[in-house]
């Protein structure tokens, strides 16, 4: 299922216990993936479908009998109850000094749990260069003038999770100066050409859909 790359210890892809992803990207993404962090209830799946995680992470009360034996010297339990098992799992590789972090299978089943995953972006962008990959298309948090690759057409949506202005250049249907109040304000844009840009101060995530 994974036949890796060199790992130079900085990079980590955490398979969070939402829909299994089934587009081409995210599963190449896991297929080349050099560290494999599942939380808790992910691992049955992704052993199931033939995975072999490096670390498993969060109350990790979830876990097969057999998966408890197989995989007893890569689970890492952590009982903290103030955050989820997606949060203790970013917080495992950033103590390990894996900083570059791509979230998959975070979206899906229960839609309190990806809409609190998306929004977590923006706080652990503070200490790692983080996105999350669906089915669907790229989220990305940012917090200062950012350029992304895109193409024509792409469609593009933005999220600010506090209430600081944004700008944009690059699509069809300009913000200037614009503090948004809800998170449907910055949806259904986009992308006149091969990059665009969003400056702003404050917490911003970013969703790009995969081209046809």
């Amino acid at each position: 299922m994974r036949s890796g790359k060199r790992d130079d210890g900085s990079t980590a892809i955490i398979v969070a216990n939402g829909n299994y992803p089934r587009h081409p990207l995210p599963l190449s993404v896991i297929e080349q993936a050099p560290y494999i962090v599942c939380c808790d209830g992910a691992a049955n799946h992704f052993i199931e479908a033939g995975g072999s995680p490096d670390a498993i992470v969060g109350d990790c009360d979830s876990i097969s009998f057999e998966n408890r034996i197989r995989f007893a010297d890569r689970i890492f339990p952590d009982g903290e109850q103030e955050s989820n098992d997606l949060t203790k799992s970013v917080r495992f590789c950033l103590e390990r000094g894996r900083k570059n972090i791509v979230i998959v299978a975070g979206t899906g089943l229960r839609e309190d749990h990806t809409l609190g995953n998306i929004s977590l972006l923006a706080d652990y962008q503070v200490e790692a260069n983080v996105k999350m990959i669906t089915d669907y298309g790229i989220f990305t948090p940012i917090r200062s003038r950012t350029t992304f690759h895109s193409f024509a057409g792409e469609q593009v949506s933005l999220f600010s999770i506090d209430r600081k202005p944004i700008t944009t250049t690059g699509l069809k249907y300009p913000i200037v100066n614009r503090v948004l109040d809800n998170w449907w304000q910055g949806t259904l844009n986009e992308s006149l050409g091969d990059s665009f840009t969003v400056d702003s101060c404050g917490k911003v995530i970013v969703f790009q859909v995969f081209g046809c």
